[in-house]
């Protein structure tokens, strides 16, 4: 397919900025790049329908890292390292609240929990040896000691008598933060195109030339934000996906459980939505087969779900499955994201790890301004 005159003239010509893949780190990159340069023409391109990835496939959690996690964290991270993680997954919630106000995006603040099954003792254990060491650690970026420990209110089944909580963890709503993320850029005359796969970029040092999958086009810079499909596109880094499952329960009246959980070093992951159980993970049963860019389930992963939904989560409740659904995210050995210029006119923020929610707003904001 060849642009007319006028498909050219109107939308890709002189075009300043180029953002590729319209999630998170895209979307804030977009708003920051409109704050620093108030009259450039800013395009987002984006291969799906809606955004793919992860940034409206996740679980919504606005959470910062559960406390096995976190102490796994320090067995291969230099302790500084893992403090600025933590510092940075805090500033990226607090700056996507400011950006967008909580309303906009049904962010509650109900905490975040661990559960640990009673097969687990020694990880329990070691947690809870743990805490006092995380909580002086991470105490500077909350003001708080965040982690304590909590009955088993909800009467979750098979699992030790108390959690261990993150005070200041959240949820939201992922489907509002998104659409409120694009329509603030709407607002700011940022063009979002849909259904646009971008095949390659060549930098030639003056500007950037641009190869979609029906046309090319020429752009000052162009900085990629595709995340777990980063690999496509720019060969240089590593960035392996990782395909995330879920399900969710059909409504279940006076359902009691507020909050977002973790099990098992944050592998799996639950979280109360609408009267129902949104639940995820499992990639850790076969790390191989869901380190790919194909959306989809497996029967391994989501019959091990359902066993947990139905054993663990709620064993007094009669479920029935309404949906599932997956998500690519990109990770790598280590959980920092790449965010870097490649060349002269080329940069990207992607490799988030699974903390896209937390970390996205400011992966963003900080592309945008490496790109000046």
């Amino acid at each position: 397919m060849n642009l007319s005159y006028w498909e050219h003239k109107t939308w890709f010509s002189n075009v300043d900025f180029t953002i590729v893949g319209s999630g998170i780190v895209g979307l804030n990159c977009a708003l920051h790049l409109r704050q620093l340069f108030p009259q450039s023409k800013i395009l987002v391109l984006e291969k799906g329908t809606l955004p793919q990835g992860a940034s409206t496939k996740n679980a919504g959690f606005a959470c910062f890292g559960s406390i096995s996690e976190l102490l796994s964290d320090l067995r291969s991270h230099p302790e500084e390292k893992v403090f600025d993680l933590v510092q940075k997954r805090y500033q990226g919630i607090q700056l996507l609240r400011e950006l967008l106000g909580d309303d906009s995006m049904g962010y509650v603040q109900h905490g975040g929990h661990e559960l640990f099954l009673e097969s687990n003792s020694e990880l329990f254990q070691t947690c809870l040896q743990g805490m006092d060491h995380l909580n002086a650690l991470l105490e500077p970026i909350f003001g708080e000691q965040p982690f304590c420990t909590t009955d088993n209110i909800f009467g979750f089944g098979g699992i030790k008598e108390h959690y261990i909580t993150h005070r200041f963890e959240g949820q939201l709503d992922t489907g509002k933060m998104m659409e409120a993320l694009l329509l603030k850029c709407f607002s700011k005359n940022i063009q979002v195109f849909n259904g646009i796969t971008v095949n390659g970029i060549t930098d030639s040092g003056d500007d950037v030339e641009v190869r979609t999958g029906n046309f090319g086009y020429t752009s000052k810079k162009v900085l990629v934000a595709t995340n777990g499909f980063a690999s496509q596109l720019i060969k240089q880094e590593t960035v392996t996906p990782a395909r995330a499952q879920v399900l969710i329960t059909k409504p279940i009246p006076g359902l009691p459980i507020q909050g977002t959980f973790h099990l098992d070093e944050g592998y799996y992951y639950f979280r109360n939505i609408d009267d129902r159980i949104l639940f995820g993970g499992g990639r850790n049963l076969d790390f191989k087969t869901e380190e790919t860019t194909a959306f989809g389930q497996t029967k391994l992963v989501q019959e091990k779900l359902e066993e947990l939904l139905r054993t663990v989560i709620l064993p007094k409740h009669s479920i029935e499955i309404d949906s599932r659904w997956s998500g690519i995210m990109g990770v790598g050995e280590q959980k920092s994201p790449i965010l870097k210029m490649l060349s002269k006119n080329v940069g990207c923020g992607v490799r988030l790890g699974g903390m896209g929610v937390a970390l996205g707003s400011l992966v963003g904001r900080e592309l945008a301004q490496m790109a000046q």
